[in-house]
């Protein structure tokens, strides 16, 4: 069973993601961002692997999942790239800094342009675990 679900939003995509942690939700909502955009084609064996360090700052955790996921999606637009691996090394509620593997978008068929994150029925709650609404402008 995958972490997350679409949902249904006039003209946009949402999704309802879940972790055990605030952490695996995090990432998860990565995860279901990049699966809405691409569906990767068969790597090559020499594909090459782009890797960022990426430090959000925000004044809550709402803010932070936006913040993390505009950044992610910042990244990909402008190095042309679809992020593969994620790995947090520090993370609180107002701050994190992780380690980020994208390969390039043209081994990716792409399928939905993303234009950004947004703060529209934005909602992080606590229920065995953590759940997040979280609405793509597209």
């Amino acid at each position: 069973m995958k972490p997350y679900e679409l949902i249904d939003h006039t003209a946009d995509i949402g999704i309802k993601v879940r972790g055990k942690t605030l952490e695996k939700l995090f990432n998860n909502a990565a995860v279901a961002m990049f699966d809405i955009m691409a569906k990767p084609f068969p790597l090559p064996a020499k594909a090459v692997v782009k890797r960022f360090r990426i430090t959000v700052k925000a004044q809550d955790r709402t803010e932070l999942l936006i913040r993390w996921l505009n950044e992610l999606l910042f990244l990909s637009e402008t190095q042309k790239i679809i992020f593969s691996h994620l790995k947090f090394k520090k993370f609180s509620d107002t701050g994190l800094e992780a380690q980020a593997q994208g390969i390039a978008r043209k081994h990716f068929a792409m399928q939905v342009e993303i234009k950004a994150v947004t703060y529209h029925e934005l909602m992080i709650e606590e229920k065995n675990g953590f759940e997040a609404q979280v609405i793509f402008d597209v």
